[in-house]
């Protein structure tokens, strides 16, 4: 669902000068099909195997510590994160990131 929502609103982050990038846990082949159903190869999705990157963001999931939590950043040109949203139930996550890249547009930074 979340995949979606976010593939249906890419045009609109475009739009507002932000770029959607998912990330995984799963393979390369596997995000390669996921990335054709699910995101309609709308934006990129990148594997994160090794866990490097839910590591480094602090997005490792309490319950089990081998998944990534679902949480959404807005990432700042200058590589701040501007905005963080976690949750593991997906509907808002697109409406809550997309308002803080209007927010952080309507501020003059990019995003």
């Amino acid at each position: 669902m979340e995949a979606h929502d976010f593939a249906e609103a890419t045009d609109k982050f475009k739009a507002l000068g932000a770029t959607v990038i998912g990330v995984s846990h799963d393979s390369v082949d596997t995000l390669n099909r996921f990335s054709v159903s699910e995101c309609r190869n709308k934006f990129a999705v990148a594997s994160d195997a090794d866990q490097s990157i839910m590591k480094a963001y602090d997005s490792v999931l309490a319950m089990k510590p081998e998944y990534a939590n679902r949480t959404s950043y807005v990432i700042a040109q200058d590589g701040t994160i501007a905005y963080s949203y976690t949750a593991m139930n997906p509907g808002q996550h697109v409406a809550n990131t997309m308002a803080a890249v209007e927010k952080l547009k309507a501020s003059g930074k990019k995003s």
